[in-house]
């Protein structure tokens, strides 16, 4: 039996705050798996927004968040609940619960720790991927269903094939109809994208479903601008899970790693 379809909000953005931490998720958030269902990329930018929001601390930043994903996310209205769960001067760890049809459809920790100067020993491993100005256009929506993948402009590199790819992505979307989110939650917004910008086999019927069941992102840098950049590697073992593995890159250079854990599951 076919899930009715959410009562969904209107508005050029993702998520219409209601107030007291609801809020009602548009088309923009639509995700591709099931059409009455959000998209996990625009829901762990809001969720990273609510922890920046939670208790804020002067000299602490996020530089690991940590997503559960504990079924489907159901579109329209919701909730998100925050909590500290570890308090600390230099290190805290902080919590979000994404909230909707009264359970908990997503659950995420971010680890804030405290910044300092260590420019004189700053180093980065990760070789930068092409730049903005030497991708082409690429049409993701060609490929995806979805309001939120149609929302987005993307670039691709060349050399972009199944299981591994570089591409450049931004959207034009707010994250909420405040229009006040910071780069770090926009961007953090776009990142699970990662796991269908070259996926090893087509999505759809005779094919297989891969959905990741986490998302975890580390940075060792805060991220800035409007544009993200994923160099991307995807791995399927023989037993029904995979893996996707992407260095991460805002218009500076790498500034991070997304991982998430995919159930592999034959389509019908």
């Amino acid at each position: 039996m076919t899930a009715a379809l959410p009562e969904l909000a209107e508005g050029d953005f993702y998520y219409q705050a209601l107030g007291g931490g609801r809020f009602r998720s548009t088309i923009h958030a639509q995700g591709a798996w099931n059409e009455h269902e959000q998209h996990m990329a625009p829901a762990s930018g809001l969720m990273a927004e609510c922890l920046e929001r939670h208790e804020p601390r002067t000299g602490l930043r996020m530089a690991r968040v940590s997503y559960e994903i504990l079924g489907l996310i159901p579109g329209g209205e919701f909730s998100i609940v925050t909590t500290t769960l570890r308090p600390g001067r230099t290190i805290e760890l902080v919590q979000a619960e994404l909230v909707a049809g009264g359970r908990v459809a997503i659950r995420a920790s971010a680890w804030r720790m405290m910044t300092s100067d260590t420019s004189a020993v700053a180093a980065v491993e990760e070789i930068p991927i092409p730049a903005l100005e030497d991708c082409k256009p690429y049409d993701g929506a060609s490929v995806w269903p979805g309001g939120f993948i149609a929302s987005l402009e993307m670039r691709v590199a060349e050399g972009h094939r199944p299981g591994s790819g570089k591409v450049w992505l931004r959207t034009s979307h707010p994250l909420t109809n405040a229009s006040d989110s910071s780069d770090v939650a926009r961007l953090i917004g776009l990142v699970d994208t990662a796991n269908g910008i070259a996926a090893r086999v087509p999505p759809g019927a005779g094919s297989y479903a891969f959905p990741n069941v986490d998302l975890q992102i580390h940075m060792y840098r805060e991220p800035s601008g409007e544009w993200l950049g994923l160099d991307n590697a995807v791995s399927f073992g023989a037993d029904g899970i995979g893996l996707t593995s992407t260095v991460l890159h805002d218009l500076q250079g790498p500034f991070g790693r997304a991982e998430q854990i995919l159930t592999l599951r034959k389509t019908p």
